[in-house]
């Protein structure tokens, strides 16, 4: 089958990007544009929660606001995740949530096996750890989310390549409850990166390479680079107005 790829590695804001990748959700649901997969940068630097999430549980905003970090909510479950403009490739994919994508666990796996077959190219061994996270050494250097709609999917996560931990630790909170079922005492300890486990630099490019290799061989899918048509970015630009607002980012 052929997968529609969007390469997207100048960035745009949180909002643009959750924009988008809520209008990719809906063109998808009209059958006005095929499977796509999305890899893209939030550019500037981001926090996303939780579709269920309460932001003071969540978020530091103090740290948020004075560091000129922007925070939206994803229309997807999960948790709080930092975006860093130099160090994260985020991706997106919008199916039909049939066969093997109707079970939420089994899509999580088939679909972040492309993460999986990404790391293995840089010769990193990555495992998954149900019910959505990739790990390296027992540490996570992906997560990942789903939204569902009208027999829809989409889900999206993040590598980290070279993502500042330290500045995660500082604008996430994460539950003590959450971190001592993980076997840890700080977010810090929980997470790792790509240059981390390789111990050399890497660049946005070689990521969004091998990403595209890994979720090719994942899905055997045949791939087609395309680009961002009038009416999804015109939809974007719509839905950011929405991401960007007090009422949503603050809905619970």
């Amino acid at each position: 089958m052929g997968l529609r790829v969007i390469i997207d590695l100048d960035g745009g804001s949180a909002f643009f990007n959750m924009g988008m990748d809520e209008a990719l959700l809906n063109l998808r649901i009209q059958e006005e544009i095929p499977d796509t997969l999305r890899l893209y940068v939030f550019d500037p630097s981001a926090v996303t929660i939780g579709y269920f999430q309460k932001i003071e549980e969540s978020v530091n905003m103090d740290y948020a606001s004075l560091h000129g970090i922007d925070v939206t909510r994803r229309i997807s479950g999960g948790g709080s995740v930092y975006h860093d403009r130099n160090g994260e490739v985020t991706y997106s994919i919008v199916t039909p949530a049939r066969g093997v994508f109707s079970d939420v666990r089994e899509s999580y796996e088939v679909i972040c096996k492309g993460l999986i077959e990404a790391l293995k190219l840089f010769g990193v061994e990555a495992s998954f750890m149900p019910i959505n996270d990739i790990v390296v050494n027992g540490r996570k250097i992906s997560g990942s989310a789903q939204a569902r709609r009208k027999g829809y999917l989409l889900q999206h996560g993040t590598l980290m390549y070279a993502t500042d931990l330290d500045t995660v630790s500082k604008v996430l909170k994460a539950p003590p409850v959450k971190l001592v079922s993980k076997g840890v005492k700080s977010i810090r300890e929980r997470v790792i990166t790509l240059q981390e486990a390789l111990s050399r630099r890497v660049s946005k490019e070689e990521v969004a390479e091998a990403l595209l290799k890994g979720f090719s061989k994942a899905l055997n899918a045949e791939i087609y680079i395309d680009e961002y048509s009038e009416k999804e970015l015109r939809l974007a630009e719509e839905l950011s107005f929405k991401y960007k607002s007090r009422e949503w980012v603050f809905k619970r």
